[in-house]
């Protein structure tokens, strides 16, 4: 059997170049916008909180930036908490509550539809995480194509 004869790795060793930089780092130029859409559920795998970390680098990058919360997204929007709203019950509980936050705490825009905030998922609008606008299920699709029209750039995150 082969032997092993490589030290083990220990805390503070690299694996990677974390500091090269391939491409240039893009800033936004006046007026530009980016829209994340997200139709996905929280806590059921990483791409939601992957794009609200997107969502807070676009923003500041400088682009006027919202986020979508529709589907299955709203449950990304709702206030958590236990054994109260806002206490944390392990650490991580409340990623998708404090990214959100902070997103909204530096100026970015976050819409939740009504439609699947209370016929799919049983909550009032009261549940959202304040700052988020609930909005008609007839505004997401002309929230899409408003961006569209305006040249913004697009993310859609879909989980099935």
């Amino acid at each position: 059997m082969p032997a092993v004869t490589a030290p083990a790795h220990a805390d503070g060793d690299f694996f990677v170049d974390y500091e090269e930089k391939v491409f240039e780092d893009v800033q936004a130029k006046e007026g530009e916008k980016a829209l994340i859409t997200f139709h996905t559920v929280a806590f059921e795998g990483s791409i939601g909180l992957v794009n609200l970390l997107q969502a807070k680098r676009l923003k500041r990058k400088g682009f006027e930036t919202s986020v979508l919360l529709y589907g299955p997204g709203v449950t990304l929007g709702v206030q958590r908490g236990f054994p109260k709203l806002g206490a944390e019950a392990f650490p991580g509980h409340l990623n998708f509550n404090n990214q959100i936050k902070g997103f909204m705490e530096e100026g970015g825009k976050v819409y939740a539809c009504r439609f699947a905030l209370q016929a799919l998922y049983g909550h009032g609008e009261q549940s959202l995480i304040p700052g988020i606008r609930p909005i008609s299920p007839l505004d997401v699709l002309d929230m899409i194509l408003i961006h569209r029209r305006d040249g913004a750039f697009i993310l859609d995150t879909w989980t099935l």
